[in-house]
């Protein structure tokens, strides 16, 4: 194994906090080739797809990249902007805002990296980035509200793979989610009532989440309860009696079942039984993304008004929002406690160069 060296470390120099953002991923363009590149990524993670190897990836290349590219580009240059990837965008203007916070609130030095899970800027990019600014610590932050092994945990593995060709690692820490914390539930309610305040309220509020395969829920793993959890958070905030709102999954993939009930299949049942106007929030996603602006804002919307539907309206992610950048440098500085650049004790210049002193003398070469 080739490890990555630390032969420009030097004595004197600073450390600091380092934070690293990650979420899904996007495509470098809305090109064919580029989605192609991106699915077979995210595809190949053993994390989101748990079948067996060998027919999944004989499915994956004999089937799949030769068939869903073309259908996903046509998706994704129906929300790309001037900025590329609407995701990516805000993403990096998440990272600053939280950059600019946390130089404001700190004691000591921090850098904060963004990174996606698939496509770029990588894990590997974004931890080279930390290393980079002699980050000794690491908080890792996976922009997932409700943990699942196919999101979070599938962070944790890049970035754990990545740390094996490390030859000095940092000190790490992780955050799994935050699906039930006070001010994420409160910047929803915020979300869901500026709405409101702005086109009134729809006969039914429906909370869409992204789906996963029964089986995984049947394995174990907890993503169904937290995504209703915070669903029952938000609608006990608002007062909302049981018939006026309801809970859904999106985003499936293949022919086996995934979490129910499904949201297509929802929108266009609430339309045929009469249901005139809906409004849907997607609380899963921190930035709006593919999965938000087209098949939520988009493609449900004709599903639903298709079948006889009157007023669809999308809720739009927290993404920038003040009240949600608020919430992430609450929940980096409290899972950093004890770390010297949150108690303010990191080493100022003058120790910095005590260190480098100590370590000529002892034939150092920096």
């Amino acid at each position: 194994m080739t490890f990555v060296n630390t032969l420009d470390y030097r004595h004197d120099a600073p450390e600091c906090l380092g934070v690293l953002l990650v979420n899904l991923g996007t495509p470098d363009t809305p090109s064919v080739s580029d989605v192609r590149r991106y699915l077979a990524e995210f595809l190949s993670d053993r994390r989101v797809v748990e079948m067996a190897r060998l027919p999944w990836m004989l499915l994956l290349h004999g089937i799949i990249l030769r068939t869903r590219p073309a259908r996903s580009a046509a998706a994704y240059q129906s929300v790309w902007t001037e900025a590329g990837s609407p995701l990516l965008d805000i993403s990096r203007r998440q990272a600053a805002e939280l950059q600019s916070l946390l130089d404001a609130r700190l004691g000591g030095p921090v850098k904060v990296a963004l990174a996606m899970r698939y496509g770029n800027p990588s894990v590997p990019a974004g931890l080279a980035e930390l290393k980079a600014a002699n980050a000794r610590r690491v908080l890792v932050f996976p922009l997932y509200p409700q943990y699942s092994a196919s999101t979070t945990a599938s962070v944790f593995d890049a970035v754990t793979r990545e740390l094996t060709r490390w030859r000095w690692l940092p000190e790490l820490r992780f955050i799994n989610g935050y699906h039930d914390e006070p001010a994420y539930i409160e910047a929803l309610v915020a979300s869901i009532r500026a709405h409101w305040a702005t086109h009134g309220q729809a006969e039914r509020l429906l909370f869409s989440f992204h789906g996963i395969p029964k089986d995984y829920f049947d394995k174990g793993d907890p993503y169904h309860c937290l995504c209703q959890k915070t669903a029952r958070l938000v609608v006990e905030r608002l007062d909302l009696p049981p018939d006026r709102w309801a809970l859904t999954f999106q985003s499936r993939l293949g022919k086996s079942e995934w979490l129910k009930p499904y949201t297509d299949v929802t929108l266009q049942a609430l339309g045929a039984e009469g249901v005139k106007s809906v409004q849907v929030i997607s609380p899963g996603f921190s930035a709006d993304c593919l999965e938000t602006l087209e098949e939520i804002s988009i493609e449900n919307r004709h599903l639903f008004l298709g079948a006889g539907g009157e007023s669809y309206t999308y809720i739009p992610c927290l993404n920038d929002n003040p009240d949600h950048l608020e919430l992430f440098a609450d929940l980096t500085l409290r899972h950093c406690a004890g770390w010297p650049e949150i108690a303010g004790v990191a080493a100022d210049d003058a120790e910095l160069a005590a260190r480098a002193e100590r370590a000529r003398v002892m034939g150092a070469a920096a």
